[in-house]
């Protein structure tokens, strides 16, 4: 049997135990010999801790597989079969400014969503852009599957401007129907959404469990106040029971910020001055686990790790990179080219929804017309995207100035030239396409 080599950029993550532990557990079914991870000199403290306890975990697992510690991307590519990226550009520092910033002007200030992950792509898009460049020649046949967020917007960059083939991932709706398998006391396996929209932005519109549709009967769970979907990283705000009923959808977490902008942006700005933005926040619980860590006896995933954002990242990245080495035409919510799953996007656009997985990629699902109650905002957004990655590789200003406003949670222009304003000017360090 052919063996397998793993190359993870961004390698001195905290994430990189919940990755090795996905592939622990399925080298009977993924035999990966060669795991490489990879980072810049800056991360390189905190690639050779994570490194470490990823080594001593392969150890304990007792399987033929060497993990390998370097910062010379070159090297590690070559020959790749499977490329994984979970970088962050500028790492928590940046992140903290992305956040910071809006929420001075009472605008919502998160990683992803809105102004923070206009900001988050523009110095992740040409990093990225660089990596599918070399992997074009050293490993020209190998999969990049992106985690680094915001992971819609990144993967139609890479789908528009390279050639690399690439799968987004999310570890959002694996873990809608994680919660939904708690309700109702059955397996993950068990339970079928039918998902819509972009990345954190996905609606399930059918929901199974069992092969029993349960759509009318979870919605009226959620609008009492069961099931609610709730990520580590978003606060815990409920929606409305009479909107939920109204909605008749199932939504992530993610869009409590388009529907309770005001509520959403209230506890943001009172949590960043009482506890620090997220990204403060998440640098504590990051030196937290590194700490854990460092600890020689330890060989296996922590739990603490699960304070993370990110929890089941390992499932989703490890369960979707089986299904195409084994062909093994399973179902799987992915980020992808939209190829006929709806008419209301473009083709190319790159859309978060359910495809069947195998060695050709992503075959996405066609579930017709986006619902009128949710076209719009999916279709603004979508505009966003676009904008963002064409200011992300031309450096345009007036680009990048409409990207933001744009956007529906920019409540005027003049704002969104001020952020924006704010934004070039601390990120200057990573944004060369633009001309200062």
């Amino acid at each position: 049997m052919k063996t397998l080599k793993i190359v993870t950029l961004g390698g001195g993550s905290g994430y990189t135990p919940e990755l090795i532990d996905g592939f622990i557990r399925r080298h009977a079914e993924l035999p990966v010999s060669e795991f490489w991870l990879v980072d810049i000199a800056a991360g390189e403290e905190k690639l050779n801790i994570v490194g470490a306890l990823a080594q001593r975990m392969v150890k304990k697992a007792g399987i033929p597989m060497t993990v390998h510690l370097t910062t010379d991307r070159e090297t590690a590519l070559r020959d790749a079969d499977f490329v994984t990226t979970q970088l962050r550009v500028g790492q928590q520092e940046a992140r903290i400014h992305d956040e910071a910033i809006p929420l001075k002007y009472g605008v919502l200030g998160q990683e992803t969503t809105g102004a923070g992950g206009f900001m988050k792509a523009q110095r992740t898009i040409p990093v990225l852009l660089a990596l599918c460049r070399d992997m074009e020649r050293l490993c020209p046949e190998a999969w990049l599957i992106n985690f680094t967020n915001p992971a819609g917007i990144v993967t139609e960059a890479i789908e528009k401007y390279s050639c690399i083939k690439t799968l987004g991932i999310c570890s959002g709706a694996n873990s809608m129907m994680m919660d939904i398998a708690k309700v109702y006391d059955v397996r993950r396996e068990d339970v079928y959404a039918r998902v819509m929209g972009l990345n954190h932005l996905i609606f399930a519109d059918q929901i199974a469990v069992s092969g029993h549709d349960v759509t009318a009967e979870f919605i009226e769970k959620l609008a009492q106040g069961n099931g609610q979907h709730q990520l580590k990283n978003i606060p815990d705000t409920g929606l409305p029971p009479a909107f939920i009923r109204a909605l008749g959808l199932y939504p992530l977490s993610y869009l409590k910020y388009f529907y309770l902008r005001r509520e959403m942006v209230a506890h943001s700005v009172q949590d960043s001055q009482t506890h620090g933005t997220r990204g403060e926040q998440t640098r504590e619980i990051e030196r937290q686990l590194f700490e854990i860590y460092k600890n020689p006896q330890l060989g296996s995933k922590p739990k603490e790790l699960e304070s993370r954002g990110g929890a089941y990242y390992s499932d989703t990245a490890c369960s979707i990179i089986s299904a195409i080495y084994n062909n093994r035409q399973e179902i799987h919510v992915v980020n992808t080219r939209n190829r006929g799953a709806t008419p209301d996007l473009d083709e190319n656009s790159v859309v978060e929804t359910n495809a069947v997985i195998d060695r050709q990629g992503a075959h996405p699902l066609a579930y017709g017309r986006l619902p009128s109650k949710i076209r719009g905002l999916i279709q603004s957004v979508k505009a966003f995207e676009e904008l963002t990655i064409d200011a992300a590789v031309t450096g345009d200003y007036s680009t990048a100035l409409m990207a933001l406003s744009v956007h529906p949670l920019m409540p005027s222009v003049d704002i969104a030239e001020k952020i924006l304003d704010e934004y070039l000017a601390v990120n200057r360090a990573y944004l060369p396409q633009y001309d200062y």
